[in-house]
């Protein structure tokens, strides 16, 4: 058997069972054991699978990894230390969620550059010690952005630039669908099936679709709202409006 402890500090409890969910569902189909245990200020997620699956576990587990830091740790390091001009709070999702997701690959490749996973990782002290380029690299965008504060407060000069981030964002979805549901919410879908099960407010529309980052959107929706109006200026051509399409029922979603 190959054996694996991840450890992740208390502190950060809901991102432990994040990933011990995710690392079970997977698992389970190799019929390995995924448990964990609490002791010391950390949460151990400890995993167990045969030795044939030992190059399968380590793959999926370096990789949830490099999403985690790249996600979470990234968000949280936005969170702290960007300083963004007064704007709403649509654009200021947008805005964030697109530095998020800018050359995201780069990030992911400076995790992946010293990911070993020895008998026991330190997800936290990995970040902290391990990753200093990945940080510098973060730093000088926030730096560059907290820089341009003023010329930022312009609305003009705020999209332009939350434009530059978009366009350069890799496409992750060849195409998506939006719909407008009766409580004005609004259902994403991706192949026919409801992007995150859920439906989303206005306020997250846009930096949800910057997460998905589709080449492709078919736009349903009848009213302009104020999302819907960032969504045309963001991604222009890519958007086909199908709004004369009526869609009499929102069950089969």
């Amino acid at each position: 058997m190959w054996e694996f402890s991840l450890n992740v500090k208390t502190e950060n409890f809901e991102l432990a069972k994040f990933i011990f969910n995710n690392i079970s569902s997977v698992c389970n189909k190799w019929n390995g054991v995924v448990t964990s245990v609490e002791e010391g200020g950390y949460i151990s997620i400890l995993i167990a699978v045969k030795e044939q699956d030992k190059e399968n576990a380590q793959c999926y587990i370096s990789s949830c990894i490099t999403e985690v830091i790249c996600t979470v740790f990234k968000s949280n390091f936005l969170d702290k230390h960007l300083f963004l001009p007064s704007q709403d709070k649509l654009g200021i999702n947008a805005f964030k969620k697109a530095l998020l997701n800018f050359d995201k690959e780069t990030d992911r490749y400076l995790v992946r550059k010293g990911l070993i996973l020895k008998k026991d990782f330190f997800l936290e002290s990995y970040y902290q010690f391990k990753l200093a380029s990945l940080k510098s690299k973060w730093a000088e965008l926030v730096t560059l952005a907290n820089e341009n504060r003023d010329y930022l407060t312009s609305s003009d000069s705020f999209l332009d630039l939350l434009k530059f981030l978009v366009d350069n964002l890799e496409i992750c979805q060849d195409e998506i669908s939006i719909y407008q549901d009766e409580d004005l919410s609004y259902k994403i879908l991706i192949s026919d099936k409801l992007y995150q099960n859920k439906n989303f407010t206005e306020d997250c529309l846009v930096s949800s679709i910057i997460d998905i980052s589709p080449q492709k959107i078919n736009l349903y929706c009848e009213e302009d709202s104020k999302a819907i109006t960032l969504l045309h200026k963001l991604f222009e051509e890519r958007i086909t409006d199908k709004r004369h399409i009526k869609i009499n029922s929102f069950d089969k979603f």
